[in-house]
């Protein structure tokens, strides 16, 4: 079974993203502004980190905003390598995100709740670089669009990642107990956390090093 990538989000400093890298990270999370959850920083610090960032690691820009200019707008005052797009895309439009963005990639977000979620993963499969499951709930009247900590169905993930062909990240409650139960049950591309090692709201050494240690063991 390939290793797979892991993806450290919810940064918010320079340094931060130097210690994730330092331990195994291929990628930072960038959130921009959310109607709830954790990690949200400013434009302006998102662009600084985005730009203190060599390749090849990957700087998602985590945005909520949901019309397609608007998207590039954000993106446009950050730029990433990658934009995560957390909630539901207008009008499915991601042939005008290509059109202007060719470069960037795109990971669509899909929140796992029930069979309805494989349907959607899979038809938004054909416009995205990358799919990412988590277990928020777009459907709440405060929106929960990430950072919630809580594992979601891992079985219906797995029949997602059996029924697309681009990579799958999982996210949503992983943490160095179960992240080899994760990892054997639906075999992602990559993974993808943030508060399960932090500690305070900031980045811990030690559970950064159990977390690796656990994934590569």
């Amino acid at each position: 079974m390939t290793r797979p990538r892991v993806k450290i989000c919810c940064i918010r400093s320079i340094e931060e993203g130097k210690i994730a890298i330092e331990y195994g990270a291929s990628a930072l999370g960038l959130v921009g502004h959310m109607p709830s959850g954790p990690g949200v920083i400013g434009d302006e610090l998102i662009y600084q980190i985005a730009k203190a960032i060599p390749p090849p690691i990957s700087t998602f820009l985590l945005t909520s905003e949901t019309k397609p200019q608007e998207i590039i707008a954000h993106y446009k005052r950050v730029y990433t390598t990658t934009i995560q797009i957390v909630d539901e895309l207008e009008k499915r439009e991601y042939e005008l995100l290509r059109g202007e963005l060719p470069n960037v990639k795109l990971v669509q977000v899909i929140h796992v709740i029930d069979d309805n979620s494989i349907k959607e993963a899979i038809e938004i499969s054909n416009y995205v670089d990358a799919i990412l499951l988590d277990s928020g709930n777009p459907n709440l009247l405060v929106k929960e669009l990430g950072g919630t900590g809580r594992t979601h169905n891992w079985e219906l993930s797995r029949e997602i990642r059996k029924s697309i062909s681009i990579p799958l990240f999982l996210a949503g409650g992983i943490n160095k107990d179960n992240v080899r139960e994760a990892i054997e049950a639906v075999q992602p591309f990559g993974l993808d956390l943030c508060s399960s090692v932090r500690t305070d709201g900031k980045l811990d050494r030690q559970k950064l090093k159990e977390f690796f240690n656990a994934v590569n063991n």
